[in-house]
């Protein structure tokens, strides 16, 4: 089955705007049914039907990352209202934490970025996991960030850092678990975009950093194997 399949079905999480919405418009474009979610639902239908004015097929879900029942909701509605899922795009995140130090951290900022940006990624992995192994196909990108290298760490937005590094971990240990399944499993840092999130204006648009995320999303059955990605290059661990 070619990926502009209509049938094809997405999750994006946190796609009410910026980057997550630019990724969920770009897929949709390629014809797959794309669930746009948010923490707020009428945030989610509000794009939803902006997106189905345009002529693209999604639809608009609350969902809540870090609320485990939330995300059960969420791929459980999925599963009975369309009966598969095909890609899960992990975009939801925050950074709060810009400025404190890792030796004396306000340690309920690290929590909630840790709980945003890997356990919700990990909770919605996880939940993906079991729809699309019925099918025996899947794509899991998860949106990560040049700030989460090992190679490159630094004493800088520490619990986004950790938060990214965890998350990179993560990818390439369900990559390696899912080996043989064609369920892949990658990780796509977009690089610095004007989005609420980055600290100050880029010359990047969110439209402008979707390339990587779509292509691993998208990824044909050619044996490819998961991985770190910045501009289709792999970016160091």
């Amino acid at each position: 089955m070619n990926m502009t399949d209509p049938q094809r079905v997405a999750v994006v999480t946190g796609a009410n705007r910026g980057l997550g919405r630019a990724i969920a418009t770009e897929l949709a474009e390629r014809g797959l049914h794309v669930i746009i979610t948010a923490r707020d639902a009428q945030a989610a239908d509000a794009v939803s039907r902006e997106l189905n004015g345009k002529g693209l097929v999604t639809s608009g879900h609350q969902l809540d990352v870090t609320d485990p029942a939330s995300v059960a909701r969420c791929f459980a509605d999925v599963a009975i209202q369309h009966g598969r899922l095909d890609v899960l795009v992990n975009n939801a995140g925050i950074a709060i934490g810009r400025g404190q130090l890792a030796a004396s951290p306000d340690l309920e900022r690290v929590y909630a970025t840790l709980e945003a940006n890997l356990m919700g990624a990990w909770r919605c992995s996880a939940a993906a996991i079991a729809e699309m192994r019925p099918n025996g196909y899947g794509r899991i990108v998860n949106i990560t960030s040049h700030l989460g290298s090992i190679s490159t760490m630094a004493d800088t937005n520490v619990a986004y850092r950790v938060s990214k590094a965890g998350l990179n971990a993560l990818t390439r240990i369900l990559a390696a678990e899912l080996q043989g399944t064609n369920i892949l499993v990658n990780a796509a840092s977009p690089g610095r975009i004007s989005t609420r999130m980055a600290a100050g204006k880029t010359d990047r648009t969110p439209e402008q950093a979707t390339d990587t995320p779509v292509w691993l999303a998208t990824l044909p059955n050619d044996g490819s194997t998961g991985g770190l990605f910045h501009d289709r290059q792999p970016l160091p661990w």
